[in-house]
């Protein structure tokens, strides 16, 4: 994949979210057909055949990996990519939806400070602002604006298990820019999902409860599609945007449009009939700007030099 323009990259990162947001929704009423397990099986099955189609059919070289280099990426996948859905489909089974979005809320923050004590450098006020402003707006969104939900937040297993799979998205999205140094975005993806794939099918088959194939089988026509749409869209474009926006920008102002995800959750789930409140709207506007003051404020810096060298 060709390196974009930095619109480009911010277009495709919201194209990303937008993708991963609307899984939500979709995801759930898929779940009432299909086990998590499978659906998570299936979501990395499709995306890897369809990868590896256009890698054959386009005629791409294929890099020279050695054997370590292999094992790197499919430690990343497993953990990245397998770990994080695993930990939160299941995670799911023991906690309410709004504690999961809380926790996965947390995830720009964390890799924002992992990533600046790898690199020995600090956050700049802007970033700072830009992960508390967005924090902020998640929290109007998922709570609904009630201090009592915050107030009544407890952990328990399956907290435990989404804040596990919270660190291994952190993870996998700083890894991701350290791999890129050395593999193409689009094999590593392909490699990223066959060992989530096969992580599931190992997972799956060791409780004697995976039936992927038979399941599928039995989904109706609006499921199907549904399967194939977070297969092929929030999966092959979601990551290969992901992993472009962060070899562009680095792990910390990439994971800053991970906040957007809730609000196009929300949005899909207006979209699809369900309710959304003013406070809602309020903080989606405040995660939105959030988001984007570091980009206003470096595009005032730049024109403000222009302006002075004119």
């Amino acid at each position: 994949m060709k390196s974009h323009t930095p619109y480009m990259t911010f277009v495709c990162l919201l194209i990303c979210v937008f993708s991963w947001g609307s899984v939500f929704p979709i995801a759930k009423r898929v779940l009432e057909e299909m086990s998590g397990e499978s659906l998570v099986f299936w979501r990395f099955t499709i995306a890897a055949v369809t990868l590896a189609l256009y890698i054959v059919f386009t005629r791409q070289a294929w890099p020279k990996l050695s054997l370590a280099q292999y094992i790197v990426i499919a430690l990343v996948g497993v953990i990245g990519v397998g770990g994080l859905n695993l930990a939160l489909f299941n995670g799911l089974q023991h906690t309410s939806a709004a504690n999961g979005a809380l926790i996965m809320a947390l995830s720009p923050l964390v890799t924002s400070i992992v990533n600046a004590l790898l690199q020995r450098e600090w956050l700049s006020r802007q970033q700072v602002f830009s992960l508390v402003g967005g924090l902020a707006g998640v929290l109007l969104v998922i709570t609904n604006g009630s201090v009592q939900q915050l107030l009544n937040f407890s952990f328990n297993q399956g907290d435990v298990m989404i804040a596990a799979g919270m660190l291994a998205w952190s993870g996998y999205t700083i890894c991701s820019q350290r791999v890129g140094h050395w593999l193409p975005v689009l094999p590593f993806t392909l490699l990223s999902m066959i060992a989530a794939s096969v992580s599931m099918s190992v997972v799956g088959l060791g409780r004697g409860e995976f039936h992927p194939w038979l399941e599928l089988m039995e989904l109706s026509a609006t499921a199907f599609s549904s399967v194939l749409y977070i297969g092929l869209f929030a999966t092959v474009l979601g990551y290969l945007f992901w992993i472009n926006g962060v070899k562009a920008l680095g792990p910390a102002k990439a994971s800053i449009f991970f906040n957007l995800v809730p609000v196009f959750a929300a949005l899909t789930a207006l979209a699809m009939g369900q309710a959304v409140t003013e406070i809602q709207l309020v903080g989606m506007l405040i995660v939105i700007l959030a988001l984007m003051l570091p980009m206003l404020v470096n595009l005032r810096a730049a024109r403000g030099l222009v302006v002075k060298r004119c």
